[in-house]
């Protein structure tokens, strides 16, 4: 991104990436209510976009921007988030969706250094503000200080939802450097999810019941395959793409709390939806995490250095 791109343009692409964001909140909703395991509903969540990106791909006859190599990092990206969509499942089943998405979410925290460090992109006031706020309204929402712990295994929840933060922050760094070439957002989406695809169809069939991961089911059953269609064209197509558009427009710390409103709604819905009851703890580090990204969303004048990117 320009160091020259003017602050209204900043915000619009912010706002870009919230929207996809509020998108994927669902998807943790519409795999709980397809009943399947981890494996099979992060492999068909995937599997389904295919067609769709193709299509939209086909259709939209822009012009692919990126080289071969870059292609290949965004394929990579994929099958790192393949890793991450398996353990993020595993939580979400073993602590359920507001606690396991939040602690997943804590990539923030992750990308934000990384960017800082190794992108020369120096976060704003800010962002270097709202940091220790996350970090607290994280572990509000998990509970860590709540009498009664919450979910079916909180302990196995919790070591999911770590992996699938590191997996998940991985996931964006490189997404993100693989796109510096400003492709399409669906023909960069289309690459990762064929990498995620065949990713968790190598892990969905390994062996891996001794840590709890039973393999994909290839079974078609109605609902369940209802709910993974609309969740793979309504978060995986339409929500991640707003999110690839956004991506390498962005610094990645500002991309990174954009996101980061997704654990947050998903706490929402589950609230009004799945009648989920989070604790008081657990509503004042929503209000903390929203209080962040608001902050950072109105600031808008974290720059990127444009040989970083």
């Amino acid at each position: 991104m320009s160091a020259h791109t003017p602050l209204t343009e900043d915000r619009r692409t912010m706002l870009i990436a919230l929207a996809g964001a509020g998108a994927i909140s669902f998807a943790p909703l519409l795999y709980k209510l397809s009943e399947t395991n981890p494996a099979t509903g992060a492999f068909f969540r995937m599997a389904y976009a295919v067609p769709l990106l193709f299509l939209i791909v086909y259709l939209s006859r822009k012009v692919e921007t990126r080289d071969t190599r870059s292609r290949r990092l965004t394929f990579l990206a994929g099958i790192i988030i393949a890793f991450d969509f398996l353990a993020y499942h595993s939580a979400i089943d073993y602590v359920g969706t507001g606690i396991a998405t939040l602690v997943g979410n804590s990539q923030v925290i992750i990308v934000t250094l990384v960017s800082w460090k190794l992108l020369g992109e120096r976060p704003n006031r800010s962002i270097l503000v709202s940091l220790p706020v996350v970090v607290v309204g994280l572990a509000l929402i998990s509970g860590i200080w709540d009498g009664e712990p919450y979910g079916e295994d909180p302990t196995r929840g919790v070591i999911a939802a770590v992996f699938a933060a590191i997996f998940y922050s991985s996931f964006l760094i490189v997404y993100r450097y693989s796109n510096r070439q400003m492709a399409p957002a669906a023909n960069a989406q289309l690459d990762a999810t064929l990498g995620a695809t065949i990713g968790l169809l190598f892990l969905g069939l390994m062996p891996l019941e001794s840590i709890g991961v039973q393999q994909i089911s290839f079974e078609i059953t109605w609902p369940s395959h209802a709910w993974l269609l609309l969740l793979a064209f309504s978060c995986q197509v339409a929500g991640w793409i707003a999110i690839t558009y956004a991506l390498p427009r962005l610094p990645g710390a500002h991309t990174s709390f954009a996101v980061l409103i997704q654990p947050v709604l998903t706490i929402i819905w589950g609230i009004f939806l799945l009648d989920e009851s989070p604790s008081t703890q657990q509503s004042a580090g929503m209000v903390l995490i929203f209080i962040s990204i608001i902050a950072v969303t109105m600031s808008g004048d974290a720059k990127a250095k444009p040989e970083s990117v």
